[in-house]
């Protein structure tokens, strides 16, 4: 989802709704509400939980088509294709605008001339869903959604029936957002920005009082100048959750997750995982089903857990939803039970298919680190099978050329690597652009079967002739990728 340039709205005279206050006025006559940008995978699940709550909703974006806007549809918003001022004649009570709308857009630009009520997405969940609500929100450059998605499971699992919001879709629920009567609200805390008029990170509006940091590294090139930049996001989640006398929960098997955590104010309580301090693990196991482990606390033995996921890194992930939920009181034994039947989430290493003994996954990795551990994790599971992985540059990070050295390493645990053209390459600098070509010669000379492909089409012609019998076809994207996961079944089904 791209980022906005242009000044804060509260600079403009004319506009005399405090949007940029901390505060929102008061919502409680709201029942109306139209979203700029509706089509977008957070403002539609944010939708939805509009919808839920019985808020009349109406959205419009540039291009409404399925899958998003049938969804919508049957959730019983009423959808305009296109930006314009007409769309909002039926005068709602409150606009949200989404983090894709430019600052002149023409119907954000007649939301400031008609002075509607307006906000961003972030800061309108906050008003409406957190207040009275105990927020648990998971952050991180790597792992949000898995851990949102394991922790709303654990605490669902175990009867408290928890509020959730998640950037992915659990496949123990179906869907990316649920309204629960319990106190917990789990938040996946996203660091890029919010709106065109709200540069900061959207979990700045989300009220933690329980933060799990899962990593920081350099990210969201396109909006982040360096690594001190996002280090600063980050700070943020901390002094907050600090102010609601809250608790953070960190990752120390990642250096930049413990430096947030030493900087943190000291006032802040600290429950830290991978840590002799704290959660750690024993011994690990692995197995078809996934990962065994042996838990320990402070030294000291607390049970079994097994974790049936692909890679270490959703070892860590779920460690720090076992941590969440034994923060609000669950049991070894209750959150064991649900840790088990974790379905997993669409799009992270999701099972797409099979033909003749070849299975294809789809995977949402594009970080150059992202793209090395979910490799790792699957030659660790099946050391004995071929990888065929491919891949897509085409998010604000992957496709840019500061992340082109760090790719080299990432695709090591593969047997044959296929890296598709730039997606984006037209709308950045030449100087600026990540170069697949470039990428796929350095491969070979490490000693990798790497190929450029051209277009999809190739790139499923390529894998139909090289793929066999057992091999695991790995397709890491951000984005749908020309449907390429089923046209690579289909092309295997045809045979050579």
């Amino acid at each position: 989802m791209g980022a906005d340039e242009g000044p804060m709205m509260g600079s403009e005279p004319s506009m005399n709704l405090p949007v940029d206050e901390e505060v929102l006025p008061d919502l409680s006559h709201v029942q109306s509400i139209h979203i700029l940008g509706i089509c977008g995978t957070a403002m539609g699940t944010f939708a939805g939980l509009l919808v839920q709550r019985g808020y009349n909703v109406t959205g419009s974006d540039a291009g409404v088509y399925p899958p998003m806007s049938t969804q919508l549809e049957a959730l019983g918003i009423a959808l305009m294709d296109g930006y314009r001022a007409e769309n909002l004649d039926h005068n709602p009570d409150l606009v949200i605008i989404g983090n894709v709308i430019r600052r002149n857009n023409p119907e954000a630009t007649a939301v400031r001339q008609r002075q509607l009520l307006h906000t961003s997405f972030p800061r309108a969940l906050g008003a409406l869903f957190l207040e009275g609500r105990h927020p648990i929100v998971l952050a991180g450059t790597h792992g949000k959604t898995t851990t949102t998605a394991i922790t709303a499971h654990l605490l669902h699992h175990a009867g408290l029936d928890p509020s959730f919001l998640v950037g992915g879709i659990p496949l123990n629920f179906g869907q990316s957002f649920r309204l629960g009567d319990g106190p917990h609200f789990v938040l996946e805390g996203d660091e890029y920005d919010t709106a065109y008029f709200d540069k900061v990170p959207k979990f700045k509006h989300y009220r933690p009082q329980t933060s799990v940091l899962t990593s920081v590294e350099f990210d969201h090139a396109d909006i982040y100048e360096d690594l001190a930049a996002v280090e600063k996001a980050f700070d943020l989640l901390t002094e907050r959750t600090a102010a609601n006398n809250g608790c953070l929960i960190a990752c120390h098997g990642d250096e930049g997750a413990q430096r947030l955590e030493r900087r943190a104010p000291q006032s802040l309580k600290r429950r830290p995982y991978l840590s002799s301090k704290g959660l750690d693990v024993d011994q690990i196991k692995v197995s078809d089903t996934g990962y065994h482990l042996a838990l320990k606390r402070s030294g000291r033995f607390i049970g079994d857990l097994l974790v049936p996921m692909y890679g270490r890194h959703n070892v860590a992930n779920a460690l720090a939803a076992y941590e969440v939920a034994a923060s609000v009181g669950l049991k070894h034994d209750e959150i064991a039970a649900g840790m088990a039947c974790f379905q997993g989430v669409k799009r992270r290493m999701e099972r797409r298919g099979h033909q003749k003994d070849i299975l294809v996954f789809d995977d949402f990795a594009h970080h150059p680190t992202a793209v090395k551990t979910t490799l790792e994790g699957v030659r660790e599971r099946h050391p004995k099978q071929r990888i065929l992985a491919i891949f897509e540059p085409r998010s604000a990070t992957s496709c840019r050329k500061v992340f082109q050295q760090p790719y080299l390493e990432a695709f090591d645990p593969a047997d044959l690597v296929w890296i598709a053209a730039n997606a984006r390459a037209a709308e950045l600098p030449e100087d600026q652009r990540f170069l697949p070509e470039d990428l796929v010669a350095q491969l070979n000379e490490r000693g990798a079967d790497a190929h450029f492909g051209v277009d999809v089409a190739q790139i499923v012609d390529d894998v139909g002739r090289e793929a066999k019998k057992n091999d695991l076809i790995i397709v890491m994207s951000n984005g749908g990728f020309g449907g390429i996961h089923q046209k690579i079944l289909d092309r295997l089904a045809e045979g050579a």
